[in-house]
Order: structure tokens, then sequence, then C-alpha cells
């Protein structure tokens, strides 16, 4: 979710949808954003060793080796002004093809049904191995939905150390261990009261499978923040064992601390990591990392380019990794990095914003992943990425990959075609979607930020 400061909704409405790139119509989204001023210091932990990848991740002892280099200070830079979208020329979408199974052929329209209501501002569902459902409350809880009920009582309740005083602070995931079953740690990622981004692992309560112990925290890192926005905030478990962390790049218009291609700051990166570490700092770089043995660049980091990757996930079956990163003034984009990467990926930002030059006319393209999707601001504001559809439920929706927007309420299908991507429409909800979520089925859900409530994906 980026919303650069509160989002005014003023009209919306889509005419129709035809496959994209062959004069596709729609009706136009005005909408305009308000950025909030700039915040703290940054402030950076040690970098832990590198350690050895196996097969079934292995824990790590080792104490950390050298200090990182420092990351830079905030400068002085104008906010982004609200930006009105015209509304006399059609939107453009355009994508690229990747490789991935067969999908199914859903209806035109899915269904969203809903699954639990009553929260208070839901960033993130989750599951942790079992029917449960976990919702990330921004303030500062998680709270269980079990066989179809929010439990009274909060999973975890942090609200006196997480900062959630701007649109994008807060609490904003949970991730828990592939192991969760037996070791009981789950991990957090959530903005502190200086405004700097922690991550950190708790565990559940050994006599109550349903609350966690707050006093259990143990912190692997705290990254600083320059600005109010573009935290990212998303954790996730790859297929190799690693946990993902989704960083953005600190904020502000234009990324005036140039940390979208600094290779040396922790921000506007993907990062990858092993949590499989005992002792402080209580996680371990992996030694196949692609900058472990580049000297200018931090051994955390797994990709670069990016502004705020506020949502990305792991198609369960494939093992691909979808990217939402959510734009500045005029797209929005999706990357698709395959299972089989060994990692390094420059995704473009700040040259490029979706397929285009973002700071000139021209610019070198060398070395850059370019998005194998796009939609500009008369679709939305800011994509909301979901998850490829895995359940049984509904086989007619396998092989998806839906996404949304937080700003329009559309919900998007994006899906091979031939050697080609396309895109549907296949819902024009009015929610403010801040997450879809997953269960342990592989079922959808879509998070509504204003309302509280919780809807499963279903087909018409």
């Amino acid at each position: 979710m980026d919303t650069d400061g509160s989002v005014l909704r003023v009209a919306y409405c889509v005419l129709r949808s035809k496959r994209l790139l062959r004069n596709t119509q729609y009706a136009i989204f005005l909408l305009a954003g308000l950025l909030a001023a700039c915040g703290s210091n940054l402030d950076v932990t040690v970098t832990p060793p590198v350690v050895e990848q196996t097969t079934a991740v292995s824990p790590t002892a080792i104490p950390p080796t050298d200090a990182p280099p420092p990351e830079p200070s905030p400068t002085t830079a104008a906010p982004e002004a609200p930006t009105a979208v015209p509304t006399d020329i059609p939107p453009t979408l355009t994508a690229v093809p990747t490789d991935t199974p067969d999908p199914g052929r859903p209806a035109a329209s899915i269904q969203l049904e809903p699954a639990a209501e009553g929260f208070a501002k839901p960033v993130y569902l989750t599951h942790a191995g079992d029917e449960r459902l976990f919702v990330v409350e921004q303030e500062g809880t998680i709270r269980i939905v079990a066989d179809g009920n929010v439990l009274a009582a909060p999973f975890l309740d942090i609200r006196d150390r997480v900062g959630a005083d701007a649109s994008e602070r807060g609490l904003l995931s949970v991730a828990f261990h592939p192991q969760y079953g037996d070791n009981g740690r789950f991990f957090v990622n959530y903005t502190n009261k200086d405004g700097n981004t922690v991550v950190s692992r708790f565990r559940v309560n050994a006599d109550d499978s349903n609350t966690a112990d707050p006093a259990s925290e143990e912190i692997l890192f705290t990254i600083g923040q320059p600005y109010p926005n573009h935290n990212g905030g998303q954790l996730q478990f790859g297929p190799d064992g690693y946990l993902y962390v989704g960083m953005g790049d600190g904020g502000l218009a234009d990324d005036p601390e140039e940390n979208g291609q600094n290779k040396g700051t922790l921000l506007g990166a993907l990062l990858r990591i092993d949590v499989n570490v005992a002792d402080a700092p209580f996680y371990g770089v992996p030694a196949d990392n692609p900058f472990v043995n580049d000297e200018d660049g931090r051994n955390e980091i797994w990709a670069i380019g990016l502004r705020n990757p506020w949502r990305f996930s792991f198609d369960r079956l494939t093992g691909n990794m979808f990217i939402a990163d959510v734009g500045q003034n005029e797209w929005e984009e999706i990357h698709v990095q395959p299972a089989d990467s060994p990692g390094g990926e420059n995704y473009g930002w700040d040259i490029m914003e979706g397929f285009h030059c973002f700071k000139a006319d021209s610019c070198d393209q060398t070395g850059l992943e370019l998005p194998v999707f796009e939609y500009d601001h008369s679709f939305g504001c800011s994509i909301t990425g979901g998850y490829v559809y895995r359940g049984a439920a509904y086989p007619e929706l396998s092989g998806n990959y839906f996404f949304g927007d937080f700003c329009s309420g559309n919900i998007w299908r994006l899906f091979p075609e031939g050697a080609d991507w396309s895109d549907a429409i296949v819902r024009q909800s009015g929610l403010n979607i801040s997450s879809f979520g997953e269960d342990v089925n592989g079922e959808l859900y879509v998070l509504d930020y204003g309302s509280g409530t919780v809807y499963r994906i279903g087909n018409r």
C-alpha cells in the first residue's frame, strides 16, 4: 500500500475490458495524493556472517563480522504534489510474457464473500500451517479467525512499540517459520516509535496456541527510514526456506536519496536472509546471495531497483515470485522472478517507472529487468500485489495471478496467453484493497482497509 498520504477517491467507472493491447477501453479514474513530511535519521544494525546454503536451511551461531557502511542521511526534498489524472485519454496497459503453467479460465467476474469483519485497519492476512487465519492490524495487533469467528483476545499486541502515525507506517506483516509447529517462531515487520523499520521474531505461548508472548521479541535488525513513506513491509518465506523482506526506497518523490540504484543500502531492495540462527543478531546471510562477494553491496540484498514493493508472493506450485511495485505519478508495475533465479536483478527504479524512462526522455536500460505488466493511473494509484490461485475450491481459477489497486478497488487477473501475458478486470469492488491473503489450502482473500472486512475470493 502506497498512498503518499491520504488518498481521495473522487470517481471511478469501468465501461469495458478487453485483452490488453487490443484497443482496451475503460472509463477514467480521478485521484489525488498527499505526501507526509520527512522523518527521522537512519540507523542500521551490524551485518551478520555469510552462511553456507543447504537443502534444508541449517542454523548458524557464528557472530557478526564487520559493521555495515552507514546509511545516508536524508536531504531536503520537495514532497510529492497531488496529481490529477487526465480524463480525456484512454489508459494504457502493457504486459510481457514469462513461463508459467496454463491457467484456468474463470468467469468474467469473481465473487467476494465476507469471511470475517470488525478489524481495525487490516493490512495483511496469512496462515500458520493450519486452518486459522491471522489478520494483521496496522496499529500493532494480530488477530485470529478460527472457524469463521474472530477471537476476542489478540494473538499479538505490540502497540506499545509500534509507530503508526503515518499512512504507510505500523505493523505491516507477519510470517510464520516453516517449522512453526515445532519451534513456535514467527516474524513481524513493523515501524517503531522512531519511524524506523524493525524485523523481529516472537514465540507463541507454550500453553496457548492462540496467543503469543510479546516479551519474547528478539530484534534481527533495524533499518532507518529517512521519510515516513515507502517502507515496504512484506515478509515471506520462499520455497528455499529463507526469509524475504521487501524494503521501499525511503520515501518522498523522485527517490531523493538515490536508494533505488544503490546496492550499498538496504532500502529500495528485496532482502534474503537465513533466520535459523540461535544467537544475536538472530540471522545470517545465505552464501549464494548475489552481493556476498561484492565489496560495494550489502550481503543481505537479493534484488535492487524497487520503489515500494508493498506486497510480493511466491507461486506455491512453480516457486516463481510475483513482485508488485508501487509507482509514483503514472505507472504501477508487476515483476515476475523465476524460481531458478540466482538473484541480483535490478528492477529499474529510479531509472525506470514501468516500461518508461523516469527522469529523462531516454535512458540506458542495460542490465535492467523490466516488468511483465504495468497499468497507468486512470486505473488507480497504488498497486496491491496478490497471489497465484492454487486452491481446490475453484479449479477454474488455477494459475491466475490476482491483484488489485488500493485507490480504485479494481481486482485483476493476470495470466499467460500463448507467448504473451493478458489481463482482465474481474471485479470493480469499490474497496480500499490493502492486501490479499492466502490460507493453508491456497484459497485467496481480499482485505478492505476502510471497512475492516476480509473477503474470500470465489467464482461465478
